[in-house]
């Protein structure tokens, strides 16, 4: 960049004094190593599930293929829906839930299903397959299942949803 722009001012680096040509260096150093911490926080957070939890029931890991394969590029607004499909047709559970709001979810899947409440707060490190039900005042609220890339219900995402975590949820 620092070439570029001496070429263009006539190929002389004395026009420009030794100063500011430090002074491009230093910023440019710095920009790429802010870049390079930026990067890591984010792999090292997306790194903590790759681990086989033998805790969980392998079917839950079944079921998060399963979403990851049917999810869209966008949401439909179809979370509840399309996660009740996953852990349906990867025998997580035998019948299909019948709560129609997902911040419900949780409740159902404990009471009716055999899962229980993890003791984890963080989206990031749930295990893979935990499902994550998420509230909210007057919606519906948000249901994921948790990828080894991130988060899927009727779409993928890298990050998990900004609503309130109401709970982490598997089955054992």
């Amino acid at each position: 960049m620092l070439r570029g722009i001496l070429s263009a001012s006539g190929g002389s680096a004395e026009f420009f004094g030794a100063e500011t040509r430090n002074l491009v260096t230093r910023t440019l150093r710095v920009k790429s190593s802010r870049l390079r911490s930026w990067t890591n926080i984010i792999r090292r957070k997306l790194c903590i599930p790759f681990g086989n939890d033998s805790k969980i029931d392998p079917k839950l890991r079944r079921a998060a293929t399963i979403a990851e394969e049917r999810a869209r590029a966008h949401s439909l607004s179809k979370c509840w829906h399309y996660v009740k499909e996953a852990l349906v047709a990867a025998g997580v559970v035998k019948s299909r839930p019948q709560t129609t709001l997902a911040k419900q979810a949780g409740q159902e899947l404990v009471n009716n299903y055999g899962f229980k409440k993890l003791p984890v707060t963080d989206p990031y490190q749930a295990p893979v397959g935990a499902v994550l039900v998420y509230g909210a005042k007057r919606a519906a609220g948000h249901v994921e299942i948790r990828t080894e890339d991130g988060f899927v219900s009727d779409f993928r995402s890298k990050t998990p949803s900004r609503r309130p975590l109401l709970g982490i949820f598997a089955k054992s």
